[in-house]
């Protein structure tokens, strides 16, 4: 056993319960996890009576994306990003997108190792501004997440989340710490959606995004992906987006990405376009600046328009800019300020 433990990197955010078992206090689910047992991540094991993070310096593969892949149309737009990410996740979405990554357990799934300082040297050797912890949540493996931002922010590179926002309001503290960008998944407007098909609950999500906004300079977007018959109501669209208003402002950008069939949820159809249209439309009318659409092909969309003078400022053609009229943060017509991070 002894060897077997030098392989995993000691967890923080946990403490012994009542009963002897370990408490994990990572994310809300707060797992009380046995001897030799993992939590609901799959990754957060108790081996000896302690907690140990078993995806510590295990990703299960490297990609460069474009960085509107994430999606972030506001951060270093046009730039290239290493994604990466481990086995495990704390929800347990049954129209998961990733869920051959998310669902799976280290010991059937090809993982190699990589540390903090390789993690960072691959950025470097590919010539990519930021970093993205993606693909499956990288709250679960957060004490990769702060050992890996630290080193990059010493490097000048920056570094991305890719997450639910599922999250314990005291190690979020810790894990955003170095952390300069976000895209938070806003699944849906209803805690009967979320417990019933992620697992989760909204509130805790909620309390995420409001906390991102007043109590970090950390650049985030939403992400809410359109589930026919589940999430698409224009009524729960309306109060998501009054709920985004009131709580984390106008400028904060939208998008709304097109779900299709995967997972648990192989008999749904794919998200009509004109759902998508209808949603963005919305959130529009609402009053919310920015927002786009996803998964889809909609140069119109998908284009950041300036809300000054109406002008095309980024048109993007999937993933590639056409033009870019964006100068010092400001529009290169009226020079109304934008928000956001440009090159």
């Amino acid at each position: 056993m002894a060897n077997e433990i030098e392989k995993y990197h000691p967890a923080k955010w946990w403490e012994i319960s009542d009963n002897g078992k370990l408490l994990c206090t990572l994310c809300p689910r707060y797992c009380k996890i046995g001897e030799g047992q993992s939590g609901f991540c799959f990754i957060r094991q108790n081996i000896d009576s302690k907690l140990y993070s078993v995806g510590y310096g295990r990703p299960t593969g490297f990609a460069i994306d474009p960085i509107e892949k994430k999606p972030l149309n506001h951060f270093l737009p046009g730039t290239n990003i290493l994604s990466f990410g481990t086995a495990g996740c704390n929800l347990g979405c049954k129209f998961c997108q990733n869920w051959s990554i998310s669902k799976a357990r280290l010991d059937s799934n090809n993982s190699y190792y990589a540390s903090p300082e390789d993690v960072v040297a691959l950025a470097k050797k590919n010539k990519v501004p930021s970093i993205a912890y993606t693909y499956n949540d990288p709250v679960i493996f957060g004490e990769y997440v702060i050992d890996i931002s630290k080193i990059a922010r010493e490097e000048g590179i920056k570094n991305v989340m890719v997450t639910a926002g599922y999250i314990d309001k005291n190690a979020r503290k810790d894990v955003y710490k170095y952390i300069d960008a976000a895209n938070v998944d806003l699944k849906a407007f209803t805690e009967t959606f979320y417990h019933k098909i992620t697992f989760s609950h909204l509130k805790d999500v909620l309390d995420t995004l409001v906390w991102l906004k007043h109590e970090t300079d950390v650049w985030f977007e939403i992400t809410n992906l359109i589930i026919p018959d589940e999430n698409d109501k224009e009524d729960e669209i309306k109060r998501m987006c009054e709920w985004i208003l009131t709580n984390l402002g106008d400028e904060v950008p939208v998008h709304f990405t097109a779900f299709h069939p995967d997972f648990k949820m192989l008999d749904k159809p794919r998200t009509p376009h004109t759902t998508l249209t209808k949603a963005r439309s919305i959130a529009k009318e609402t009053g919310i600046k920015y927002c786009y659409v996803g998964n889809v092909h909609d140069i119109d969309g998908q284009t950041t328009f300036c809300p000054g003078c109406h002008r095309k400022l980024i048109t993007r053609d999937w993933h590639s800019l056409i033009n870019y009229s964006i100068s010092d943060g400001k529009c290169g017509y009226c020079s109304y300020k934008v928000p956001g991070f440009f090159s």
